[in-house]
């Protein structure tokens, strides 16, 4: 199954009439941002949220916090990176969501090498953490746009296979940061993987990767849906400015591509 969806779900006292309307646009899919922090505080609204996204099939997933940094040269910054994420997955885990996105770290002044392993670290160190309070969402480092920032394609692959976590295939970061989408080469490194969460929107780039984004080309998603394998569960989460309205285009051209 491919599930689209959008990067927003709005205020908590909107949120189940929200989830209705994207019910009736035929959205499986949707990722809450909370880019700013949890806003979602009461155990009681996580629950009735996440119930009503069961009843209407909708696949529920969390963009952390912007304020990450796994690789901070100063220790407490990692430790206040490692408590939102962690803050996350407690929510997550009364909403029931499938997995965390958040944006894993900077290089800073220390080598890629360096800073993989220090982003590895925290990673487990993380898993260690949820698995000892019992949370459930899966944690998904994200591809990112920029070349001076960790999350190259092989970096996020490589520590899937060394920390055992999800990640977030960013199609659009992918694009900006190697000039190509590189479909088939990065989805034949999750051919064993059965579920895909990816991201996909239209971007505005330059030499030094991503700038920002943009309304989703159609033909870019037509391409997409294209290359996409027909064995996995997939949800693709829109981060366009017109996330709505291109996510329901997405979803209009793989009725199409069925015929």
């Amino acid at each position: 199954m491919i599930r689209f969806g959008p990067a927003g779900l709005g205020p908590v006292k909107d949120a189940i009439e929200t989830l209705e309307e994207y019910h009736r646009l035929g959205f499986k899919a949707c990722e809450i941002a909370f880019t700013y922090g949890a806003y979602i505080k009461k155990k009681e609204d996580a629950e009735a949220i996440g119930k009503k996204a069961k009843e209407l099939d909708i696949k529920l997933s969390i963009h952390g916090s912007y304020f990450i940094n796994l690789n901070s040269a100063e220790p407490e910054k990692i430790e206040k990176s490692k408590e939102r994420i962690l803050e996350c997955c407690k929510v997550g885990t009364w909403l029931g969501v499938d997995c965390v996105v958040f944006h894993p770290a900077f290089y800073g002044k220390m080598s890629k090498e360096e800073t993989y392993e220090n982003v590895r670290t925290a990673i487990l160190d993380i898993q260690r953490q949820c698995k000892e309070k019992a949370y459930t969402p899966k944690l998904a480092p994200e591809m990112m746009g920029k070349i001076n920032v960790f999350g190259s394609v092989e970096e996020i692959t490589k520590l899937t296979k060394d920390t055992g976590c999800g990640c977030c295939i960013d199609f659009a970061h992918i694009l900006a940061r190697y000039k190509e989408y590189r479909f088939d080469e990065v989805l034949e490194k999750f051919k064993d993987t059965k579920d895909l969460h990816i991201h996909f929107s239209g971007i505005v780039y330059g030499d030094k990767g991503e700038k920002h984004h943009k309304k989703t080309p159609e033909e870019d998603l037509k391409k997409l849906i294209e290359h996409l394998p027909e064995d996995k569960e997939i949800t693709i989460i829109n981060e366009s400015p017109d996330m709505i309205e291109d996510s329901s285009a997405g979803i209009k051209i793989l009725e199409e591509l069925k015929k």
